[in-house]
């Protein structure tokens, strides 16, 4: 028996806990991974997904070789070809098409497949900015309520996750920590000890609306208008902390005039959640010391969701709550890295004039025509695409206009993927990725303070490629000899971390290598804004934002209505009146681990959950099969009658292959390509439905 080794890793999956991994090695096989007891957010725990991780990697229907299709676009018949052979089509037809449309013709499509710098926006990044594509708006998880938030308090950047166990009082606003979060739940079980109270703000009685002391659901998309309500009473009763305002924040005057119009009457009609709470919770808030809001992007999929996060944020500078460690928002921690992207990604590469295509819309992209049926007007049109660290066919909106582009015979596409998935049924050539075990990278958290290295634990299998390794293959064969695209990973590592900022003092390759994980040099006790110092262009935190306005955006924290609702859209919702969520199934992280036999036989089969109320005028009983269906397009799954969700709203868990699927069609085959107000982002909880028996 070999000598058993235990190697560094981070979980590289799109979740903010970033994991620090302990693989014990035997030989050249990976034979047990568990949480690092070393990290204390980790604390020795890993979630039911990547403790699995071993059967992931070593799971006999990975994609072992490249592969050439052979049978009709979508139908996934493939035949097994030579990195030589792959490498040399791939290229030949990307020259062939720049010769005849240029090189924006050709798109690069990812996201966050692997959170790793590396892996994730790296080589890829540098090789396609010197080809001259198209870029890509990657607008589909975050962008919204990014925007709003840095609108608001400058970064993404709050309190450390560790500190909500001091809070006595967690509001758990649009998150379902136990599922997307779940590192965080042993801190908020420490507070709960100690006497705070737990209150979540959810549409849907998630698992962690059901742990939580009191849940409120207000109907999907109105999470703006209970703010707003809130800081109506927080003001009109003088509960505000008026020194912190006074000397932390600006446009105060201005957001009392807002607020004053928007009573707790005026929102309870709109959300759903009585008036008597609203006033009752926004004391409460402002009464408590620390008080803490964890706010996830759930709620910014919909048409305000940019301003929403915005509004909310306003809240913790409005009381003051910024003062304590313990106290403030957090939506992510991203923004406390200050790590060195231009050297890492070379924007300055890019040829100017270069057009953006906005990922959300991949629909439009590839056939070229708006949601109304109009030519969308992409001059040259998009003639090849690669897809990498991600699985549109699954997780785009509006799937039925996705597969349609995809379908078009004069479209090259080329997916470099784990395991087949829904998007490689579509390919022209199928490429074989490295799992997070078999390359190195750093992966950067957005859920604490930590930057996590990864060591390769065993070599690549069969003929995996990493993607760094495969944009070296790819350069070369395109005739491209610049230097920079032929840096190893260990090179992209120094680079992203090359800079002076004296929160990254100390934090070296060697360093991270030999740890596995390294803290922000921050003081233990990191309170960002105890004395304001927001990273906004005034130094404040920005009740009004000339930024917003000089966008044609309203400078002051408001109600957006959703695109789609019985309220704002009552003709749309004659037809169909129910609102669809599709919040992530607890077994798999977005379209990640779907194909993993165990997970996926505990989340058993694709549902969705509608109330009795609703359920019962449509004859529609637990295990029935029903449509569920709008004009962009339907899909079938078993329902299930639950008073989980509230009358007029139901929750589909995302998010399934359709080719695990009843019906081949998961959610997004009635999801939008509409965006938000800012950012641009994706609007997946902004979708009227009807749901009939079938």
């Amino acid at each position: 028996m070999a000598k058993l080794t235990v190697v560094h890793a981070a979980c590289p999956h799109d979740c903010p806990d970033t994991c620090s991994i302990a693989v014990t090695v035997d030989g050249d096989r990976a034979v047990k991974v568990e949480g690092n007891a070393a990290h204390a957010n980790t604390a020795g725990f890993l979630c039911a997904k990547v403790s699995k991780y071993i059967d992931r990697v070593y799971d006999p229907n990975r994609v072992q070789y490249p592969m050439r299709r052979v049978g009709a676009k979508g139908e996934g018949k493939f035949e097994r070809i030579s990195w030589d052979d792959a490498i040399a089509e791939i290229t030949a037809r990307w020259k062939a098409t720049i010769a005849e449309h240029g090189p924006q013709a050709i798109l690069p499509y990812s996201y966050a497949g692997t959170m790793g710098l590396v892996q994730g926006q790296g080589m890829d990044r540098r090789f396609f900015h010197r080809m001259g594509a198209s870029l890509l708006d990657r607008t589909i998880c975050a962008t919204a309520g990014s925007v709003g938030y840095k609108a608001t308090i400058g970064l993404s950047i709050g309190p450390e996750a560790n500190r909500f166990a001091e809070a006595k009082l967690i509001l758990i606003w649009g998150s379902n920590t136990l599922t997307s979060n779940v590192h965080l739940w042993p801190f908020i079980l420490q507070a709960k000890k100690a006497g705070a109270r737990v209150v979540t703000i959810d549409p849907y009685r998630t698992r962690t609306a059901a742990a939580s002391d009191e849940h409120l659901a207000p109907l999907p998309g109105t999470d703006a208008a209970l703010a707003l309500a809130m800081m109506h009473v927080i003001i009109g009763e003088n509960l505000h902390d008026a020194d912190y305002v006074e000397k932390y924040t600006l446009g105060f005057e201005q957001l009392r005039e807002r607020v004053r119009e928007w009573t707790p009457a005026r929102a309870a009609e709109i959300t759903g959640i009585e008036a008597d709470t609203i006033i009752r919770l926004a004391r409460e808030y402002a009464g408590t010391t620390p008080a803490v809001i964890r706010i996830n992007y759930g709620l910014q999929r919909h048409a305000g969701g940019g301003m929403a996060v915005r509004t909310i944020a306003c809240l913790p500078a409005l009381t003051g709550a910024w003062r304590d460690a313990a106290g403030g928002i957090l939506l992510s921690s991203s923004g406390t890295f200050p790590l060195n992207y231009p050297a890492l990604e070379r924007p300055d590469l890019i040829p100017p004039g270069t057009r953006t295509i906005n990922m959300s819309r991949l629909g439009e992209a590839l056939t070229n025509t708006d949601e109304f049926g109009q030519p969308a007007g992409f001059d040259p049109p998009v003639k090849a695409i690669y897809v990498y660290n991600s699985n549109p066919v699954a997780v785009a909106p509006d799937q039925g206009q996705v597969t349609r582009g995809l379908a078009r015979e004069d479209l090259f596409t080329v997916v470099h993927e784990q395991f087949f998935t829904d998007t490689t049924d579509w390919a022209d050539i199928v490429l074989p990725a490295t799992t997070q075990l078999e390359h190195m990278d750093v992966v950067k958290p957005y859920g604490h303070l930590s930057l996590m290295f990864n060591e390769p634990a065993i070599a690549p299998l069969a003929e995996a490629r990493s993607n760094s390794d495969v944009f070296r293959l790819l350069a070369r064969a395109m005739g491209y000899d610049e230097l920079y695209l032929y840096e190893t990973d260990e090179q992209l590592i120094r680079a992203v971390l090359a800079t002076d900022h004296p929160w990254l003092e100390g934090m070296t390759f060697e360093r991270l290598r030999a740890e596995g994980h390294v803290r922000l040099n921050l003081p233990e006790r990191f309170a960002p804004f105890a004395e304001g110092n927001f990273p906004t262009p005034s130094g404040k935190c920005e009740f009004y934002s000339a930024t917003l306005e000089r966008r044609g955006l309203d400078p002051l924290p408001t109600y957006i209505p959703p695109r789609e609702s019985v309220q704002s859209n009552p003709k749309l919702a004659e037809r169909f009146p129910l609102a669809l969520i599709s919040p992530p199934a607890h077994n798999f992280l977005n379209s990640s681990f779907v194909n993993q036999d165990k997970l996926r036989k505990v989340e058993k089969e694709p549902i969705v959950e509608i109330h009795p109320w609703d359920a019962a005028p449509r004859r529609i009983e637990t295990g029935a099969t029903v449509r569920v269906f709008n004009d962009r397009g339907e899909f079938s799954v078993r329902a299930v009658v639950s008073e989980k969700t509230r009358p007029g709203v139901a929750m589909a868990p995302g998010i399934w292959w359709a080719k695990f699927s009843p019906d081949g069609r998961n959610v997004n085959a009635t999801t939008s390509q509409a965006v938000t107000d800012m950012g641009e982002g994706a609007t997946f909880y902004d979708n009227l439905v009807e749901i009939a028996a079938i």
